[in-house]
């Protein structure tokens, strides 16, 4: 039974995931060593509290017993919970090293749960103690509005443990889709050209950055393809598109973009940079 929830990553889906799982009544640990992180991410938290607050849909005395249930932490001996769920960067090494580390002072059947869009859980727990209880938890930004999880089974994982992962979506009101471990799993392995594509467009000069998001945005979409990277990240987005090129042995139709390459060589990673394909203030 899950009770307390430790995120791990105070970023903009780490704040979102920790928001998400203190709204629907867990007991939420949100840790980083960067405690300036953790500061953003304690404003970010509360404005879009204030935000549901204003549509009327939580009070002001919900908003308050929400934000008491969330405790910001920069010790690692402090992340003690049922499950923990990383939300990092993007790298296999970074991901094995947290869990190893998490391991130590957390109990054999704490589940740890691996946020990763693209990278194989299977190479994630094959390097983690007790690689049975590692799963995969792949959110969708802003995690506190985006109702899809995956729920990514590693070859090794436990059909307890991805299904303890599954019902803990449901209690957190998501909607959740029990995968099988491969290259970009299922959304990133489709959604993929969306960006991709839109990009091409914009380096052959076919159409302008504006043109392509007010198009597909009056197709349907709730977000152009450039605006999304922005709020995704451009690095975080351009780090999927490498990890599937990799994963499916070069296929071209994988190839990631020379102009989000660009992005983010500049630093020009979006949202979080006030610079991406569009200016923030």
């Amino acid at each position: 039974m899950i009770n307390t929830i430790c995120v791990i990553g105070a970023g903009t889906m780490g704040s979102g995931i920790a928001q998400t799982a203190a709204q629907n009544g867990f007991y939420t640990l949100l840790f980083d060593i960067n405690e300036e992180v953790l500061v953003k991410a304690k404003a970010a938290i509360e404005k879009s509290l204030q935000f549901l607050v204003d549509k009327e849909k939580i009070t002001t005395a919900d908003k308050e017993n929400i934000f008491e249930r969330i405790r910001f932490v920069t010790d690692t001996n402090d992340c003690l919970a049922d499950i923990i769920i990383e939300a990092i960067v993007e790298k296999v090494d970074a991901k094995v090293a947290i869990f190893n580390q998490l391991a130590e002072v957390n109990h054999s059947e704490v589940i740890f749960a691996t946020n990763t869009s693209s990278l194989s859980v299977s190479d994630i727990q094959a390097k983690v103690q007790q690689p049975q209880r590692v799963v995969g938890m792949h959110f969708f930004n802003p995690a506190q509005v985006m109702k899809l999880v995956e729920v990514v089974k590693g070859n090794q994982t436990l059909d307890a443990v991805a299904q303890t992962v599954y019902d803990l979506c449901l209690q957190m009101k998501k909607t959740p889709v029990m995968c099988k471990d491969a290259p970009g799993f299922i959304v990133n392995r489709v959604a993929r050209h969306y960006y991709l594509e839109a990009m091409k467009l914009v380096e052959n000069g076919i159409a302008t950055i504006e043109n392509v998001d007010e198009m597909m945005e009056a197709s349907g979409f709730k977000m152009g393809p450039f605006k999304l990277m922005d709020l995704i990240g451009n690095d975080v987005n351009l780090a999927v598109s490498q990890s599937l090129y990799d994963a499916c042995d070069h296929a071209e139709r994988f190839k990631p973009s020379a102009l989000q390459m660009d992005k983010v060589t500049n630093g020009e990673l979006g949202k979080k940079t006030g610079k991406g394909f569009y200016e923030y203030k």
